[in-house]
């Protein structure tokens, strides 16, 4: 499978981690995770999922699991459930992951699945990943803004990081087969027109404070035992405030052990290669479907 109207050379030299994107007419999605199959899904505690309802313009969090009776109390407009890690249980979504062959595999996330009524929306936000968003079915308006600083002010009362000062300067209509691919900082909102399906291919970026963590475990199960040793001692190094001699010397201890590079690139590759769900990804597929029972949400019942 690939993504028609793309060259992946001119992408990445000119717009990955650049520029936002729109391919019409892109892609064929086979076999597209239907609103049943998604709602089933969310029933279940161990896959993760949530609602975000817009109904009263505002932004209202609620995360899974949810129960039939939840889904038979929705109105028919104002609210969007999605789901992660679909392509770990539905195995036909891990061909879109193929349109991608272009990226490293290794910096793939998952494929997060979302189902919209008219009007739902997530509110505007931006994320610090890449990603793809593939419209499978109806019509989503995507409105781009800003390119967003880390500092950038968010509401998260609702459990949601709502921008709070979205400056538009875009918009496209998705249709079925058209993808959008938005970089990291790029303020976005989307709003489903009509019943809508968005499939959300993301690539991980993992934070300075989660590689260290996961370095430090890396460190004590290799059973590191260098510890850091003082600088050349004078008496006025006695006082309460740490003397720049130290700093510069745990900065020269840690930077010994960064500069390792066979150590790192063993340590990375396990690291950005560890799959979100790793409990799961072991897994048999008739052990996860036989975990997820293959229940879909169909007309106000569960076959």
């Amino acid at each position: 499978m690939t993504v028609r109207g793309l060259d992946p050379e001119t992408f990445l030299r000119n717009n990955w981690q650049r520029l936002p994107s729109v391919f019409r007419n892109a892609i064929t999605v086979q076999a597209p995770v239907s609103p049943e199959e998604l709602a089933g899904l969310a029933l279940e505690e161990h896959i993760e999922s949530r609602i975000v309802d817009s109904s009263a313009d505002t932004w209202v969090r609620l995360d899974g699991p949810f129960s039939e009776e939840f889904f038979l109390s929705r109105p028919d407009s104002g609210w969007t459930l999605l789901v992660q890690g679909v392509d770990l249980w539905l195995p036909r979504t891990e061909a879109i992951i193929e349109a991608f062959n272009f990226l490293p595999r290794w910096r793939f996330d998952d494929v997060m699945v979302s189902y919209a009524t008219p009007g739902g929306s997530v509110g505007p936000h931006f994320d610090h990943y890449d990603v793809f968003l593939i419209q499978v079915s109806g019509q989503r308006s995507w409105r781009l803004g800003q390119s967003c600083e880390l500092d950038a002010a968010v509401d998260s009362s609702s459990g949601l990081k709502i921008l709070q000062d979205f400056q538009q300067t875009n918009e496209h209509i998705l249709a079925p087969g058209d993808i959008l691919y938005v970089p990291p900082g790029i303020a976005h909102w989307g709003e489903s027109i009509d019943d809508s399906i968005t499939y959300s291919v993301g690539f991980r970026a993992p934070t300075a404070a989660e590689m260290l963590y996961d370095l430090a475990i890396e460190l004590e199960s290799r059973n590191d035992v260098r510890h850091l040793s003082d600088p050349h001692l004078t008496p006025n190094m006695a006082g309460t405030d740490i003397h720049p001699a130290y700093i510069s010397s745990a900065r020269s201890f840690l930077e010994t052990i960064i500069a390792d590079d066979q150590f790192i690139a063993d340590w990375l590759a396990r690291y950005m290669t560890r799959p979100k769900y790793e409990e799961f990804v072991d897994l048999s597929q008739e052990h996860r479907e036989a975990s997820i029972g293959q229940r879909r949400y169909v007309n106000g019942e569960i076959d």
